[in-house]
């Protein structure tokens, strides 16, 4: 019987808790807290300063230099090339621009017959400069050869001869070379085609259709005796020729006066033939003055004809 009871009674302990377990709504979990990081500060960042930079000023000198030596500088020209050899016109004071290359060697040839004395460069420990000779005898010639060590070198080169003086400025590119360049001499040119023109003028003759039948020598010549005093004078009915030694023609020439019947002094129209002048008149009296505070005058008379010898013998 007590069993009973203690059994009810713990029932009766239970139950309660059950039923209020039972009655009670389901708890929901609380969600766990985020940690969130504080927010950094960050100072604004500040762009560089540029700073100008300051140039020097140029003077006036340094710029008139530059500007002349880059007029004075010829390129190669498309028009100017022989196959691969490009010829420049000598002219002095003119730079000539030459492009090499590591690995190539460009030939600079030089006139037939013209002896190399010097040659000079500004940057001689990274570029080869040699030099050689071709042919023989007057038609020997002599070579410059230049190679650079390395690409975005620059020097300048000159060369100096029994004739003249070349300078060039060195240049090296990455692959391009000149091949060979040489040069023209136009100034030689026209001194030999004016030496064959004199030439030509000494050996013509004087007047066409000369005879010595027809020349008449009866002039006499009187005055100071200058280096360049007339040999003799003679004409032909038409023309009157002074004729002068050889020498005549690498010095000083006179101008020739006619002398009119009042005794003044009139420059004539006569031109020059090799060593004669020729006048295109008869003329009394002449006279050759050269000088300004002392005059050399050398006077022309025309005589009577057995006055003179017609051989031309100088009084």
């Amino acid at each position: 019987m007590k069993f009973v009871l203690a059994a009810s009674a713990l029932a009766l302990s239970i139950a309660p808790a059950s039923a209020q377990n039972a009655a009670l709504p389901p708890t929901t979990p609380k969600p766990t807290p985020i940690a969130t990081a504080a927010p950094v500060t960050t100072q604004p960042v500040k762009p560089p300063v540029r700073r100008a930079r300051v140039r020097k000023p140029v003077s006036p000198g340094v710029a008139r230099v530059a500007a002349a030596n880059r007029a004075a500088t010829q390129e190669p020209q498309a028009q100017a090339f022989v196959n691969a050899l490009q010829v420049y016109p000598f002219s002095d004071g003119t730079i000539y621009q030459v492009y090499t290359a590591p690995g190539a060697v460009t030939d600079l040839a030089l006139q037939p017959g013209e002896n190399l004395i010097a040659v000079a460069a500004g940057d001689t420990v990274r570029w080869v400069i040699g030099d050689t000779t071709s042919g023989a005898g007057t038609d020997k010639r002599t070579h410059i050869l230049v190679k650079p060590f390395a690409t975005g070198l620059a020097t300048n080169l000159i060369i100096t001869t029994d004739r003249r003086s070349y300078h060039l400025q060195l240049t090296a590119t990455s692959r391009t070379a000149m091949a060979a360049l040489s040069w023209t001499y136009p100034a030689d040119q026209l001194i030999a085609l004016r030496r064959a023109a004199d030439q030509a003028a000494a050996a013509a003759p004087v007047a066409d259709g000369l005879s010595i039948d027809s020349l008449h020598f009866n002039y006499r010549l009187s005055g100071d005796s200058p280096a360049w005093r007339p040999l003799r004078a003679f004409d032909d009915g038409r023309q009157t020729f002074v004729e002068f030694a050889a020498s005549i023609a690498v010095g000083e020439a006179p101008p020739l006066f006619v002398i009119g019947p009042t005794g003044d002094a009139e420059l004539v129209n006569y031109r020059v033939r090799g060593r004669f002048y020729v006048v295109d008149r008869i003329f009394d009296a002449a006279e050759l003055r050269l000088g300004t505070k002392k005059q050399q005058i050398v006077r022309i008379d025309r005589v009577a004809e057995g006055d003179a010898s017609r051989k031309g013998k100088r009084s």
